[in-house]
């Protein structure tokens, strides 16, 4: 059967509205000094700087994705945690639960990671509560459209970005050439293949989209035959493909002979199940995509330095749950690093990718870039540095 589709990074769905809990409920894993209320300074030098880990962990839909960011986060806590204090606050996924438990994590911390529901970042980013350092962990809705308050700076995934960071590389390989960007019948497909064909035409480039059908999460036979058809009579220098990586071994399976094996094909981490899912096999061999080093780079030092993810009920995470666990280790190191070097442009070698962030001068400026990888054996391998749009 084919693989789910990727969790949707850039639009982590919000659950039903529903009556607001009585309070939010606190879990102190550290319980900072003070109480709900009081108004909290910045820490002097010396002093422990009290963290607010706002996290959604029982909501119907993004209580997984909590979890993973909750133990990722911990972990790089675990390893780094002299002079910080971390507090886990539960809350709901809906703006107006989320609102009030902000603004009382506020009087009890320096700094609060979260929300985590896109909802939520937007009316916490429309808000004038933003008075100390906050990391979100998505983005906003209408991001483009959207500033932040100097005090806020968002981390999340974005599969969008992937896409547009693919089509740099891509024209960095293919200067002039023409993409055929093909779409599965997703709503994330189509934000990612629209993301590539923006920022390829951004960049000067021709393209054309084509959405393919997928009946039962596979792609049609009928229109993969008239796809060969049509890149016989009408050739393109790449391909982009917005599809899962069981999707992705069917196209490479339909156009492997001869001249259309040899067009080269890209994509975003939404190619790469994760060793979970190892796809067995040669069929994707050549085929170049980004994703996490905490998923293409194993033996990188960042990565080794953290634990991977436990198990729960003898089920292993998906790759998109580890992808979030990664991003709950950065999210921390974000913190600290904010929290120790504040108002100094930061680099950091991250586990989801080298972030580059400014805070505390100013609107906040943050990016992400991951590595390139290729796949050879059924397995995604990096490739070196100079191969990704740095």
């Amino acid at each position: 059967m084919a693989s789910p589709p990727p969790v949707e990074r850039t639009r982590l769905p919000d659950r039903p509205p529903e009556p607001p809990p009585e309070e939010a409920q606190v879990y102190a894993v550290a319980m900072p000094p003070g109480t709900a209320g009081e108004e909290a300074t910045p820490a002097a030098p010396g002093q422990t700087v009290r963290i607010g880990l706002m996290l959604p962990l029982r909501s119907e839909t993004l209580g997984q994705a909590a979890d993973a960011l909750r133990a990722g986060f911990m972990a790089a806590w675990e390893r780094d945690k002299t002079g910080f204090d971390v507090a886990v606050i539960e809350t709901g996924d809906a703006p107006d639960e989320v609102l009030p438990a902000y603004q009382a994590a506020l009087g009890q911390n320096d700094i609060v990671v979260g929300p985590l529901a896109r909802s939520a970042v937007t009316a916490l980013a429309a808000s004038p509560l933003v008075t100390k350092p906050t990391i979100a962990l998505n983005h906003p809705e209408g991001r483009e459209a959207t500033s932040l308050p100097p005090q806020m700076v968002a981390i999340g995934l974005s599969i969008e970005d992937e896409a547009r960071q693919v089509a740099d590389w891509a024209a960095q390989d293919f200067p002039g050439g023409e993409a055929l960007v093909l779409s599965g019948g997703k709503e994330w497909q189509r934000r990612i293949a629209n993301a590539f064909a923006a920022q390829w035409q951004r960049l000067g480039h021709a393209s054309k989209t084509l959405e393919l059908s997928t009946p039962n999460g596979y792609l049609s036979d009928p229109e993969l035959t008239a796809l060969r058809a049509r890149l016989s009579s009408e050739p393109v220098e790449l391909l982009f493909a917005a599809l899962d990586a069981d999707q992705a071994r069917q196209l490479r399976t339909a156009l492997n002979a001869p001249p259309l094996g040899d067009i080269p094909l890209y994509g975003t981490s939404s190619l790469n199940p994760g060793r979970v899912s190892l796809l067995q096999g040669t069929e994707l061999n050549g085929v170049r995509l980004l994703d996490l080093p905490w998923q293409v780079q194993r033996d990188h030092p960042a990565v080794m330095t953290y634990p991977r993810p436990e198990p729960r009920d003898e089920a292993r995470l998906s790759a998109d749950m580890e992808r979030l666990y990664a991003l709950g280790i950065d999210a921390f190191r974000v913190a600290r690093e904010i929290a120790l070097k504040p108002g100094q442009p930061l680099v950091l070698d991250g586990v989801t990718g080298r972030l580059d962030i400014e805070f505390g001068n100013g609107p906040a400026k943050f990016r992400r870039v991951e590595p390139a990888a290729v796949y050879r054996n059924g397995v995604a391998v990096p490739l070196p540095p100079a191969s990704s749009q740095q």
